[in-house]
């Protein structure tokens, strides 16, 4: 009777992981750094761009190529909102003007094989209470992120970024997705034919993924990712799902058992 009924609860756990497997998760990773604000005086040196003019949606801001740095190039535009000498800090450790940390931003497939994958956050705060701190704010509202990863793609996928404010997606080294300025939440999707079209890339095909985002004003903060692109962080791996982990220690205990009987 033991022998049956463990053999039961074994084969019971054998069907939940075949049959209930959760999503996959991919994490990015990369750096948050947060600007000074006007009610810190004499520690840092605010930048006007920061909870400086609202342009609305801004394209052309940067060059349609990352530099030798890895990273944008301010060429103009605005509306005032910023500059090359400003801009050139925004992702780069400055300091009087900036503080950094690593961050890391998770997506779900949205279900078991779906091959779709989400982040959304309607509330965007990240570095709450770290770094310069809220400055006397309901959230630490000032900040830019750079996240990187590898990616690929077929003709048929898609990327789409909805949210507030700059943000900017090059692939390849290329400008992919441009939002930016200093707007409410705006949306733009890119799909994997565009990127065939218009910038000269191949599907499935491995290319670097570089995300650059900043948050200027004292409003909302919305930073929401939907993908049906393969997206990998930069050392490649994909998290084991939590099910394979049962299910593989399932099969071992179910092996042992039918030995000893």
């Amino acid at each position: 009777m033991k022998h049956a009924r463990a053999l039961g609860l074994i084969s019971g756990i054998l069907l939940t992981g075949l049959c209930a497997v959760p999503a996959y998760a991919i994490t990015l990773n990369g750096t948050i750094r947060d600007f000074c604000a006007p009610s810190i005086s004499g520690s840092c040196t605010q930048l006007s761009d920061f909870e400086g003019a609202i342009p609305g949606l801004v394209t052309g801001m940067v060059g349609n190529t990352l530099n030798g740095s890895g990273l944008p190039t301010y060429v103009g535009g605005g509306s005032g909102a910023t500059n090359a000498a400003n801009f050139a800090r925004w992702y780069t450790d400055s300091p009087g003007y900036n503080q950094s940390q690593a961050f890391s931003l998770t997506l779900t497939e949205t279900f078991a094989g779906s091959g779709v994958w989400n982040y959304s956050n309607p509330s965007f705060f990240p570095i709450d209470g770290q770094l310069f701190g809220n400055q006397g704010r309901s959230h630490n509202y000032h900040f830019t992120l750079h996240l990187e990863g590898t990616t690929s793609f077929t003709a048929a996928d898609s990327f789409n970024f909805t949210g507030d404010d700059d943000l900017w997606v090059f692939i390849d080294g290329k400008l992919a997705l441009d939002l930016g300025g200093v707007h409410g939440a705006l949306s733009q999707t890119i799909t994997g034919q565009d990127l065939l079209d218009n910038l000269g890339l191949l599907a499935d095909t491995n290319y670097t993924l570089d995300i650059f985002f900043a948050e200027r004003h004292t409003t909302e903060s919305n930073f929401n990712i939907t993908t049906s692109f393969r997206v990998t962080p930069d050392t490649g791996v994909i998290p084991e799902p939590a099910s394979a982990l049962l299910l593989g220690g399932a099969l071992i205990a179910l092996a042992r058992l039918r030995r000893r009987y």
